[in-house]
């Protein structure tokens, strides 16, 4: 990569990101027109990346980027083969007709300028995702795109159901985001390398290591959650709280994919083991199932569509995950289909809310009249979500029965599943294209229309393409799908199978998929109400077990706080030091660590002894006193005692500094205490100061015993040597200590200062408290 294309791509990262900071005052300005020139930020972005499809489609690997913390080799880096740019095409592409579907579909809303910023900041979050080569850069994507699916989710924030909604998917998809943090630092610890693109060379030693299994399963945490997999499915439907723009965009091509996103790229290094092909099909379709099944039940347009993006959510990481031949060229293929078909449908089920004032499904009849372009995108993306050729729905259905159909036990099982899943979506895809257009009319809130350009362009747009790709496959095979293939499996992949069908099993099997998805159509009535008496019959759900998780986490919550934070310094106080004994005692104990009985030095000099005599005394006067502000000055004796040593030993500053400080806080505790005016004397009875006594005795045995230990090792003299030598040659000066205190440890100096400052605000603070309430106390 030349810097000249790294600098553009860096640019066309950023560009997203400058998008959104300008998007509120271009609104003000514009309008919803202003939907026209944000437009054409992803557009930009999609034309730089679309530069790039020679290259990657003749199997090279681009990357590029900037050293960030080269020392940890952590890099702004990025990695572009046919996985990612695939991804950044969709990203780039749908985003491009989201952002004008937006401009539409929110016109007149007074925070629609927020609205385009939170979109564009969502989706340079996706394109760093998808793109990242960097563990690191992976991860804060990660997390931009749950805090910005956050923002958009809960955009309508008045509502407690979006609250709810965006709380939920920020939890769920948060969470997980930590169980990829530590499968990303686990694989880094395994391989030694912070990067993708070196990555994929170590499949063999990671699934050789000890640590594959829990590294296997916290990657599945990041991926699963994310990708609305079983149990963690049920974040995806209750988003549909958010404005219809981003269910179109965040969870049908873009967010939800991003955990598929990830396992595609790690399949060269955790698959081929059993772990893998077993436990990514065996949840893929059981989300397969359920997501087809829920999606049955609902009559609301976004509802039934967003459990169908679980459905094939579920179907993509069977795939993935199956190992077969064929596998990775079925996964890449529905992979492009989904996205195109079920933004489009989104879409679609945005202008039906927008222009009749109701999704749901059985308050809606013969809008084809009034609505005929929406009804004819409806149409023509529903024939692709229900595989019928020559959409290139039908070339993934296809290669998806190629792969998964075998005369083993484990292939019928999987077979099976996608049948039933493939034919419970085929008919929702026709509920949704066919029953609110077909029919007499009937009454709405609003009276139907069609929408403007805005609003119909893209699921038109989308819908046609799902039709001519399909037709030119062979094209979108070498530029699309056979590099996104062979970035999955790891190895060269040619994709090949056209529109035109072939006499074998995967046609017999497609055909019993529109049969099933016929009679389901047909009795969609009884079927619903079948899906619902099940679901009720069931009853308990992964989205009551998390408001419970929730309810209590914050029951949890509210206890440890009432414990460790009741209101009362006494009882910190007392916690505090008693755990300071403990952990001066324990050791010690537990280890056999304690230190030789001390030998009284001979020949002590007379002036020495009476400082250590003056101490003592100055002990015994604080544990004799019978006023609080005798046993303060009586404490600053200690510490004066310790100045002298000090100085008797050699270390004047040290001794200067001791003075200071003893009388700073004699000063500053017995001014404290004299505004405060507490009672002269510590009235508790005995048996309330015998616990504290003996916590302060076990802590001062316990220093005791402590310096005891240090001073009876052998003194290495090391880092005095290392000051010495370096004191005045780097730092220019002549006084070690000085130099030490200033130079070396000087953040360590300026973070004591701000605790001396912070202790002089609290302490000024209680005064003034106190000074007020005495005020307001003698009015």
């Amino acid at each position: 990569m030349t810097p000249d294309t790294m600098g553009l791509t860096f640019v066309a990262f950023c560009l997203p990101f400058l998008g959104a900071l300008i998007a509120p005052a271009l609104t003000r300005l514009l309008g919803h027109n202003a939907a026209w020139p944000l437009a054409l930020v992803p557009l930009a972005v999609f034309l730089h990346f679309l530069g790039f499809n020679a290259e990657v489609s003749h199997g090279e690997v681009i990357t590029g980027g900037y050293a960030w913390v080269p020392s940890y080799n952590v890099s702004f880096s990025w990695l572009i083969d046919g996985l990612s740019l695939a991804f950044l095409l969709l990203i780039s592409g749908i985003g491009t007709l989201i952002v004008l579907y937006a401009g539409g579909y929110l016109k007149g809303h007074p925070h629609q300028g927020r609205f385009f910023s939170f979109i564009l900041m969502f989706m340079g979050s996706m394109l760093g995702l998808v793109a990242s080569d960097s563990f690191l850069m992976l991860f804060v994507f990660w997390e931009l795109t749950s805090i910005t699916s956050f923002l958009l989710i809960g955009f309508d924030h008045t509502r407690a159901a979006a609250r709810r909604a965006a709380l939920q998917a920020l939890v769920v998809t948060g969470g997980g985001g930590l169980f990829l943090l530590a499968g990303l630092l686990l694989m880094w610890d395994v391989t030694d390398v912070t990067q993708l693109s070196l990555l994929m060379s170590f499949g063999d030693e990671v699934r050789a290591s000890p640590f594959y299994l829990p590294l296997f399963f916290l990657i599945l945490g990041g991926a699963f959650t994310k990708s609305a997999q079983f149990p963690f499915h049920f974040w995806l439907p209750n988003a549909m709280e958010a404005p219809t723009p981003v269910s179109a965009y965040l969870h049908s091509a873009t967010m939800v994919k991003a955990g598929i996103y990830l396992l595609m790229r790690l399949n060269p290094v955790l698959g081929d083991t059993l772990a893998w092909e077993t436990i990514l099909p065996a949840f893929g379709g059981l989300t397969l199932l359920v997501g087809s099944v829920l999606a049955i039940r609902q009559s609301d347009l976004k509802l039934m569509l967003a459990y169908t993006t679980v459905a094939s959510l579920g179907l993509l990481v069977l795939l993935t995950g199956f190992g077969s031949e064929y596998a990775a060229a079925a996964a890449a293929l529905y992979l492009v289909a989904h996205s195109l078909f079920k933004g489009a449908l989104f879409m679609v089920a945005g202008i039906i809310d927008h222009e009749t004032g109701t999704r749901d499904i059985t308050k809606l009849r013969g809008l084809a009249r009034a609505m005929p372009v929406t009804y004819l995108a409806a149409l023509v993306a529903a024939l692709s979500m229900a595989g019928l050729p020559p959409f290139f729905g039908f070339l993934a259905k296809e290669e998806i029965y190629v792969a998964l159909a075998g005369g083993n036990l484990r292939a019928i099982a999987f077979t099976l599943a996608a049948i039933i899943g493939n034919g419970l979506m085929f008919a929702v895809a026709f509920a949704v294209a066919l029953k609110p257009f077909l029919g007499a009319p009937v009454e709405t809130p609003k009276k139907p229309h069609e929408g403007p350009l805005l609003l119909w362009a893209g699921p038109m747009l989308l819908a046609i393409k799902g039709l001519t790709i399909g037709v030119f496959s062979a094209t979108a095979h070498a530029l699309l799908t056979s590099p996104l293939a062979s970035a999955i499996a790891g190895k060269p992949e040619v994709v090949t199978v056209s529109a035109v069908p072939h006499v074998g099993m995967p046609l017999l099997l497609s055909a019993v998929t529109v049969a099933l998805g016929v009679v389901v159509f047909l009795s969609l009535d009884k079927a619903r109400a079948a899906a619902d008496r099940l679901v009720e019959d069931i009853g308990w759900g992964p989205d009551r077990g998390f408001d419970q998780v929730m309810a209590g986490l914050v029951r949890g919550a509210s206890l440890v706080t009432r414990l460790a934070q009741p209101g009362r310094m006494e009882i910190y106080m007392t916690a505090t030091f008693a755990a300071v004994a403990l952990a001066l005692l324990v050791p010690p104990a537990v280890y056999g660590e304690w230190p030789r009985l001390p030998v009284w030095p001979a020949g002590m000099p007379f002036h020495e002894l009476a400082v250590v005599v003056l101490a003592v005394v100055g002990i015994g006067a604080v544990l004799t006193a019978k006023s609080r502000l005798t046993a303060i000055v009586a404490l600053g004796i200690q510490g004066f005692c310790v100045a002298l040593l000090f100085l008797l030993f050699g270390a004047p500053d040290l001794a200067f500094t001791q003075f200071m400080i003893e009388t700073l806080s004699v000063v500053i505790l017995a001014l404290v205490m004299t505004r405060l005016r507490l009672t002269p004397r510590d009235h508790r009875p005995l048996r309330e100061k015998i616990p504290d006594a003996a916590i302060a005795i076990a802590c001062g045995l316990g220093f005791a015993l402590y310096l005891l230990k240090v001073t009876q090792g052998r003194f290495d003299t090391a880092l005095t040597d290392f000051f010495n030598l370096y004191s005045k040659t780097i730092a220019h000066g002549a006084n070690v200590v000085n130099v030490i205190i200033v130079d070396f440890r000087g953040t360590d100096t300026l973070g004591e200062i701000a605790v001396v400052m912070v202790t002089g605000l609290a302490i000024l603070s209680i005064i003034r408290i106190r000074k007020g309430g005495r005020a307001r106390g003698d009015a």
